[in-house]
Order: C-alpha cells, then structure tokens, then sequence
C-alpha cells in the first residue's frame, strides 16, 4: 500500500494530539489497554472525558502541561493506505521541532481552534510548510462544537486564512470543519455538520494523490556503504548500499560516479533475498556495476546526462535551531545526504519574518528558530539539486563540531557557481 506522511502543525490548544488520538480510536487502532489506560489517567487528572490526546503526548512534561514539546511520531493504517504521523508543537520556542517533522511530509495539516480564527502561530506554520515544499494542505477548522457548528464561522476562517494563504508557495489547499472531541467529520460525517458537502478528513487523507510529488526524473543515489562481504561465497561481491533520492534505477542503464566523472553500467540492484527490476525513491537497495570503480561512501551515482550540480558555493533559506545565533564567517561541520564536509557562513543576507514575510536586512545574526538566506562556501564538492525540485539533495545540516549538536537546517535555494 502506499504510505502517506503527514504533519500536525498550529497553535498551542488548537486540538492536534487530540484530533490524532481521534483517528487513531475510529480507525481502530488502540489496543485496549492502552485506551485503558488513557481513561484511567483522565479520571485520575479529574477530566470528565476520555483525553486522547495522552496517547501522544508521551513525555512526563507534555502530559503534565498539557502541551506537545517533542515530535511525536505515530503509525497507523487502513484497507487504502499506510500513513505516518508526526504531531508538532505549537509552542513558538519549539519551532524548530515542527521543522523537523515536517521536513519529509507529503501533507501539513494545520488545525485552528474555530473560537479563535487564524493566529499568529497558525500563519508561522504555513509558512513553514510552504518553505518545506509541503505541497498539499489542510486546514481543519476544529472545536466547531463550541461554536454550535456555526458555518459562517468556518467561512470566514477559511477566507481569511485564503487570503494568507495566497501569498505563499501551496499548490493544494483544503478546508474541512471537525470536532476532535467528539469525532465529528474526523472518520465520519457527522449530522452536526449537514451544511458541509466535502470529505471527511479520513477519507481525504485516504484519497489524496501523491504519485506525481516524487521526482522520478533526476535520478540521484548517494552511496551510504560499500558492500563487501567477502567470504567464500561472495569473494567477488561488490556493491554500494543506499537510497534512492530520486529518478529511477534500472540494470543495464548507464551511470555516472561523481566526483570521479567515471561512467559504467548498472549490473544489478539488489535487495536482502534476492534482486529487483527497478528502483525508485525512496527504495534502499545495492547496486551493483560492471566495472570496478572506486567508489566510497558520499559519492553520488547518477545519470550522464542528468548530474546534479557539483559546488562548493551554497545560497540556501536556514531555519536556525541553536541557542548559540549563527554569525557571519561561523564555521560548521556541514552533512549533505551521505556526504560530510566542514563549511563556513560567508553572508547572511536576511532574516525573514515568518509572520510577515517581510526581509530585516539589516540583522546581523539568526536566533533560535529564526529563518534567514545565507551563503556558504563548503571545503570539498557538493552534489546538489535546488530543493524545491528535490528535498533530498537539496538539503543538509550544520553541526556544531564542538558539542555535536544540530545547529541548524538548510534548503539550497541556488549555488554561488
């Protein structure tokens, strides 16, 4: 089946662990004794209803807050579709947490609480999701039932967050009004909402295509690992393990190595217990070639007459994840799909303002969870593709070489080639 990824993202109380503990009990998904337990501590914390919202928020300080601080993945699926969930924070200082999890999402669903309209965090996360390349959205209107179901007030939501919305890179955009408490639109048409004539969010989940989203025209293949096993068996096995990034891979095609400039011809793709006839993103296989080459891990296997760009200069939209501000001239150890270089930021030409999209040009340095256009200049040759045309390639991280931490996220706009 194919798998869907989507993103919970808003603002703080807005309903999204509870609209996912939702999915998760109608599309029968929780064993017994975990909604057990769920209704064992909602009475314990003195609710007169069962809390969905602990099935996940897991952590001691989420459950006492009431409030999502980490990335909460959960998986679940029915007879249409696999679908991997990742529930996001609404709070502002944990931005930078719903960057990560929405980074490989095919879908952003937004929720806004329907007393409250379109805030402030509800605009940030669409922006977000538009610089992520998120290409389909949803808005749920929730908490229609402390509205009486009013559709004029999920009209005038869905205008004024159009009207936003509009400024922003979002190919697909959806509306659908539910009741994460009471389940109302969420698996189920809900009488409450008679004036409503689209989907429920289920079925859109269920039903939306995302064939044409993959890049299966630029066929990359960063090598992670050289396979050699060498034993009695497999004395002359060589093969290079990894995942496909894009494009796709088949035996007999002609390929080239980068950086070596080296061509030969795919022999073979190999999957544990036997091989393939093709392999497309985001499939991990070894490939194998009928020359030997010399190829280690960071090389990148791809078409000779479709290669990536090969730069040491990177103009790239930063989203900023370190207590620690990124400065003018920092130097970084930078990770780009398999490859691993040390880099060093040469400009910061602005910080944007996610609630206003508007440019400080006159900053001088990024915060935590700030986003901002940088230029770096890298030691050793980068194999990259714009990020909009590929999330794979065109993205990397900076990492503090120090403490080892993750200092920030990147998506390459350009090269300064």
């Amino acid at each position: 089946m194919e798998l869907l990824r989507f993103a919970t993202a808003g603002s703080v109380d807005d309903g999204k662990s509870t609209l996912i503990g939702r999915l998760l009990l109608d599309s029968k998904q929780i064993f017994e004794d975990q909604l057990e337990a769920v209704e064992r501590t909602s009475r314990e914390k003195g609710f007169d209803y069962t809390n969905l919202a602990l099935l996940t928020d897991g952590l001691r300080a989420e459950r006492e807050q009431g409030i999502t601080i980490d990335v909460a993945y959960r998986y679940f699926a029915t007879p249409s579709r696999k679908f991997i969930i990742a529930d996001t924070p609404g709070h502002v200082q944990y931005t930078r947490n719903m960057v990560t999890g929405a980074s490989t999402a095919d879908l952003a669903l937004i929720l806004v609480d329907a007393r409250n309209g379109v805030v402030e965090q509800s605009r940030r996360h669409a922006v977000i999701a538009s610089l992520l390349q998120v290409r389909h959205l949803v808005l749920c209107v929730n908490k229609m039932d402390l509205v009486d179901y009013d559709e004029a007030v999920f009209d005038r939501t869905c205008a004024d967050f159009s009207e936003w919305a509009s400024k922003l890179d979002i190919t697909d955009l959806a509306f659908i009004p539910v009741s994460a408490l009471h389940g109302d639109n969420v698996t189920q048409h809900s009488p409450n909402l008679s004036w409503y004539g689209g989907p429920t969010l289920l079925h859109h989940l269920e039903h939306l295509y995302i064939g044409s989203d993959r890049n299966l025209i630029d066929s990359r293949f960063p090598v992670q690992w050289v396979v050699r096993p060498m034993s009695d068996k497999w004395h002359d096995y060589r093969g290079y393990a990894g995942q496909v990034a894009g494009g796709i891979f088949r035996p007999g095609d002609e390929v080239l190595v980068l950086p070596s400039g080296l061509t030969s011809t795919i022999s073979a793709i190999d999957l544990y217990g036997g091989t393939v006839h093709e392999a497309m993103s985001p499939d991990s296989v070894t490939i194998r070639l009928e020359d030997d080459i010399d190829i280690s891990r960071g090389d990148m296997i791809c078409r000779p007459q479709n290669a990536p760009t090969v730069t040491q200069e990177l103009d790239a939209m930063m989203c900023w994840f370190s207590e620690k501000p990124l400065q003018e001239n920092a130097k970084y150890a930078l990770k780009h799909t398999t490859r691993s270089v040390r880099a060093v930021v040469r400009n910061l030409h602005y910080r944007l303002d996610v609630n206003s999209l508007r440019r400080d040009e006159t900053t001088g340095s990024l915060s935590m969870n700030d986003m901002g256009r940088v230029s770096l200049r890298v030691t050793a040759p980068l194999f990259v593709d714009e990020y909009r045309r590929n999330r794979t390639t065109g993205s990397f991280i900076l990492i503090d070489e120090g403490t080892n931490e993750t200092v920030g996220a990147g998506m390459i706009l350009g090269t300064g080639d």
